[in-house]
């Protein structure tokens, strides 16, 4: 074994009082973050000594310490006890179970300051929940923290996902934004969309507020994105077309996921190749990859599929593609398809056709009654414009956003408020 991965897992030992645990296994992973670094990761699964064997392959027994720690800055990412039961001797353990001395213990392990790089979002009987700020703004991509502890004070979960921004790349500023300011965007952002109701069985028209940030000089706008890794999608926005099918049958390979990740990588802080960037010749082999199976899988859909996007995975290159038609549902259909970042062949695909199908069996939404302009008289005093720190991919820098939100949507048939998280 390496000797500095040696000396990670024995400070790991000391760190967490697992002196009545055995490791059992350890491997090397590595990400890419938003910024476009490589972070490296060393996962430990340490077993209770009591425990002689796995009773089952894919699950871990109750107790089970999995721990991730971060090689190269050697911070816990993530240390979880099976089930929330822990034989940890002299661990980690808030006596007092005080949210003043958690929050302390937080700032001690990763360096961030409490109100400034995180903040408290929810807390429930033996958990805490932070959300990730800057001086107490909220800030997309988000982050979180979260504790768990039992009734003895003692830590069976800890976990840290976010950037967590330093003060050198936020583009500081006195926020300005208000509704009033602007209104002319928020029309525009109110769409009409068929929610699925599980409950009833049915579909459910309503107007709701489409998220987006403003700057806060109201002069540009960037969409609200899920995915924190936004910047490493390429766009095409291609339409692809063709003149005749491909009669081969497409076999699908299985994928995986697997990296062997030397000590040497690690150490190192050898970039991974998912952080450079796609190629303009592989950008055309995608392009011809996703023909080819279009042609061979969907053979009367050309000019139907539009490829938004590419963007590297773990040897992979996924390609992301929209359906050129789109209806008024909120889940619209779409299709990922994975090329081998070698050969730039396409190995396999997702469409999620099937999960779209469930809802062509509700009962079909009512007829639409409400103006859009009705429906922005019903809901207005209820958006908001929050001001966010929100990370601007061309500039390499946090900068002070607007987001125009609102929790509540109006019933297009019934003209009824409706809170979107009953949806």
């Amino acid at each position: 074994m390496d000797s500095r991965i040696e000396k990670l897992i024995n400070s790991t030992k000391a760190r967490f009082g697992l002196e009545d645990y055995c490791l059992k296994r350890h491997s090397l992973s590595r990400n890419v973050n938003a910024f476009n670094d490589t972070n490296y990761t060393l996962c430990m699964e340490w077993f209770p000594k009591h425990v002689t064997e796995q009773e089952d392959d894919d699950t871990n027994p109750d107790g089970t310490a999995v721990i991730e720690i971060n090689v190269n800055t050697q911070k816990v990412e993530s240390a979880i006890f099976v089930m929330g039961k822990t034989y940890a001797k002299n661990g980690i353990i808030f006596a007092s179970m005080d949210t003043g001395d958690i929050i302390g213990w937080i700032e001690e392990e990763t360096e961030l300051a409490y109100g400034r790089q995180f903040t408290l979002h929810k807390q429930e009987e033996g958990r805490l929940l932070f959300k990730e700020c800057f001086e107490g703004v909220p800030v997309s991509p988000s982050g979180f923290i979260e504790v768990e502890f039992n009734q003895e004070g003692e830590l069976t979960s800890f976990s840290i996902y976010g950037q967590f921004p330093a003060k050198e790349i936020v583009k500081e500023e006195a926020y300005a934004l208000s509704l009033e300011k602007v209104e002319h965007l928020v029309k525009e952002q109110l769409k009409m969309a068929e929610f699925p109701s599980y409950e009833q069985k049915r579909l459910i028209p309503v107007y709701a507020i489409e998220e987006l940030y403003v700057t806060n000089d109201g002069t540009t706008t960037l969409p609200f994105e899920i995915n924190a890794d936004q910047g490493s999608y390429l766009k095409i926005d291609k339409t692809i077309y063709w003149d005749a099918p491909i009669t081969e049958q497409f076999e699908r390979k299985e994928i995986s996921w697997m990296e062997d990740i030397t000590a040497e990588q690690a150490f190192s802080c050898e970039p991974s190749p998912v952080s450079f960037p796609i190629t303009k010749a592989e950008q055309e082999k995608c392009i011809a990859a996703v023909k080819n199976l279009l042609q061979q899988e969907y053979p009367n859909d050309t000019g139907r599929w539009m490829l938004k996007t590419l963007n590297r995975d773990k040897g992979y290159i996924h390609a992301i593609l929209k359906a050129g038609y789109q209806d008024h549902r909120v889940f619209q259909r779409k299709m990922m398809i994975m090329i081998d970042a070698g050969s730039l062949q396409a190995v396999n695909y997702m469409d999620n056709q099937p999960m779209l199908e469930i809802y062509d069996q509700f009962q079909a939404s009512d007829q639409v009654t409400i103006t859009k302009e009705e429906a922005l008289g019903k809901i207005k005093e209820l958006i908001e414009v929050k001001p966010y720190y929100v990370y601007n991919f061309k500039q390499k820098q946090y900068v002070l956003c607007g987001k125009i939100d609102c929790q509540h949507g109006v019933n297009a048939a019934s003209g009824e408020l409706i809170s979107l998280a009953d949806l």
